[in-house]
């Protein structure tokens, strides 16, 4: 069936104002302040603060194609039906537990599939999860590859401050076709490990090109109509949804990772009703295809060398060189795929994309260690964990794999042919000789799906209040330079950079962590350019 287009205003960019300030060598500067012992500078250059320190002054004049932080508002009483689901949730994030004393409620609410028409009607179930005894709603999205954003939030709820769950209700949401909101689950089990699996130092894409083609085929039927509302756009009118459905007027929103590309087109779309925005990470607009290839790469190499370099320095297992070790033990696993205990195969690719998940998650670095030194005596049990939630699933929670290419390839806009993928491929392993192949491979991932029917527009958020952007300096998903540059596009937003490493700065940075409460609970904007140390 042809793809009938939905149409979609189109939005005059509004050029950056000079409040909003693209961080150039932020970390050079950074270092050379920590070397100094600098702590809050002036709001001209970055400013250095640490726990504890003075809190940062609140910006003194909002740009004039911003508005003022609005008021925090408190939801009317029994606003959504909430049912007790904390033994449920518990039990799926087992490992690590929730923190204790923490309860939760659960609700799904029917949205409309298409808000502003589409291809067809119905609705998506969309699951919420609520804790927290704040009376202001703080809804959570998280990354279409990461935890669904139900759990995600349960287990931020336990790294925060407490006085954020004291003002605010945290509000997990299920990104349509994760999690419990009518989860995809259409990709075959052999297409998803032939794409996950598929050695990236290969040239002969035929296999590769043959397991996209099958997995797109496969999931345009399963879906039919619905695959095309598996987007951002959709997703950005659901948050709408359950603004309205919460009795609200402002919408209070955190965005980790990818999830906060949600946030930035919601903020386009309906800038009267926003109100305070943290975006912990976010890709960088202007880059697709190759050169988003190339940005993540490099990104994940410098976090490995981060982990590389602290775990060396903790006395470290694999030795005084983790990099050869893994390249080591990647050429034994394409040799000789081992199994683990519940049958998952790991070969050279898929283990390379269990230390990615490990990567990314700065509390499971001693985690990732273990699994890489027992895999390298044979025991491949704690790659496969690290690895099981992208390729394997379950009625509450499907294989990662299906949302991120169902999702991630109608926000695409670049198609390439195998010809450009192995041109690409050359390129990305010969100056990423660990990561820039599996980057590489991803090109052609999204090559047979539908084209969308009109790129994501670029973001500028004009109208809408400041905005807190948070980047990390070695984060392997959303790169340091791209969340940089939504800083950069965004009519008024302060930016923070942490100087640390792992996919996002909230509840791992103290320092990053103190300026989003102050944000949040206190309308507080920080210094412009403020950078927190590693």
């Amino acid at each position: 069936m042809p793809r009938r287009h939905v149409t979609r205003p189109r939005r005059r960019r509004v050029p950056s104002t000079p409040t909003t300030i693209l961080v150039t060598g932020l970390t050079v500067v950074a270092a050379a302040m920590l070397a100094a012992g600098c702590t809050v500078g002036p709001s001209h250059r970055p400013a250095l603060i640490t726990e504890g320190s003075a809190s940062a002054s609140t910006s003194a004049t909002s740009p004039a194609n911003s508005t003022a932080l609005p008021p925090l508002e408190t939801t009317p009483p029994n606003a959504i039906p909430w049912t007790d689901c904390t033994d449920r949730t518990r039990q799926r994030l087992d490992t690590p537990a929730p923190a204790a004393g923490l309860t939760f409620q659960c609700a799904r609410l029917p949205l409309p599939l298409f808000p502003t028409g589409g291809v067809a009607d119905g609705n998506v179930r969309v699951q919420l999860l609520r804790v927290g005894t704040g009376p202001t709603p703080l809804l959570v999205v998280n990354d279409l590859d990461g935890l669904p954003g139900t759990l995600y939030a349960a287990r931020l709820a336990g790294q925060l401050p407490a006085n954020i769950l004291q003002r605010f209700s945290l509000i997990g949401i299920d990104r349509r076709g994760t999690g419990g909101s009518d989860g995809v689950q259409c990709i075959p089990q052999d297409d998803r490990s032939g794409l996950v699996g598929f050695n990236p130092t290969n040239p002969d894409l035929t296999n590769l090109l043959s397991a996209s083609t099958d997995a797109s085929d496969q999931c345009v039927l399963d879906l039919g109509g619905r695959q095309q509302a598996l987007d951002t756009w959709n997703t950005a009118d659901d948050l709408d949804q359950i603004r309205q459905q919460l009795g609200i007027n402002h919408l209070n929103a955190l965005g980790h990772g990818e999830g906060s590309r949600v946030l930035t087109v919601y903020a386009d779309r309906f800038p009267s009703h926003v109100g305070r925005f943290v975006l912990d990470g976010s890709p960088d607009p202007a880059r697709s295809g190759v050169d988003a290839a190339s940005a993540q790469a490099a990104a994940a190499e410098s976090t490995f060398t981060a982990f590389a370099t602290a775990c060396v320095n903790a006395g470290c297992p694999l030795g005084g060189d983790p990099r050869g070790r893994l390249s080591a033990l990647v050429t034994r696993l394409d040799e000789n795929p081992v199994s683990a205990a519940d049958g998952l195969r790991i070969n050279g690719a898929i283990a390379l994309r269990a230390v990615l998940a490990g990567l990314a998650d700065r509390s499971r670095w001693s985690a990732l260690t273990a699994a890489l030194a027992s895999a390298d005596n044979g025991n491949v049990d704690g790659l496969a964990a690290l690895i099981r939630p992208m390729l394997t699933g379950s009625l509450y929670d499907p294989a990662g794999l299906d949302a991120m290419l169902a999702s991630g390839c109608n926000d695409e806009p670049t198609r390439l042919a195998p010809a450009q993928v192995t041109a690409a491929l050359k390129t990305l392993n010969g100056r990423y000789p660990l990561f820039g192949g599996l980057y590489g491979d991803q090109l052609l991932w999204c090559a047979p799906w539908p084209v969308i029917s009109q790129p994501l527009p670029k973001p500028t958020a004009a109208g809408a209040p400041p905005m807190l952007v948070i980047s990390t300096a070695n984060d392997p998903e959303t790169p340091q330079a791209g969340t940089q540059q939504t800083a950069q596009d965004l009519v008024s937003s302060e930016l923070v950079a942490w100087q640390g490493s792992g996919h996002g700065a909230l509840g791992r940075s103290a320092c990053a962590t103190s300026v989003a409460q102050r944000f949040l609970v206190e309308g507080q904007e920080p210094p412009s350019m403020t950078a927190c140390p590693p």
